[in-house]
């Protein structure tokens, strides 16, 4: 995994050029890095997961604007004091 984290660039190209990739933590695979075109969604569902919003904001031109806007209506953080853990 943690490979994995520090090569995700040069596994994405190699994706794109058809490889296929199993991603494992502790020795067990959790995790397959495939092609699209390897990807079937199941039939009559809705697509689950990153599957769901994939591509879904690529055509959003206003997705700076609401980000900043968003970032505005927040309110400043407080500090608070450090717990006394002893």
């Amino acid at each position: 995994m943690a490979d994995a984290k520090r090569r995700f660039s040069e596994i994405i190209e190699r994706v794109s050029h058809g490889e296929r990739f199993i991603i494992a933590r502790r020795g067990a695979e959790v995790m397959a890095v495939v092609p699209p075109s390897d990807v079937t969604l199941t039939a009559g569902g809705p697509p689950v997961g990153l599957a769901a919003v994939a591509g879904a904001l690529s055509d959003w031109e206003e997705i700076d604007a609401d980000v900043d806007a968003l970032y505005a209506m927040r309110e400043p953080a407080v500090d608070r004091p450090v717990p006394d853990l002893g």
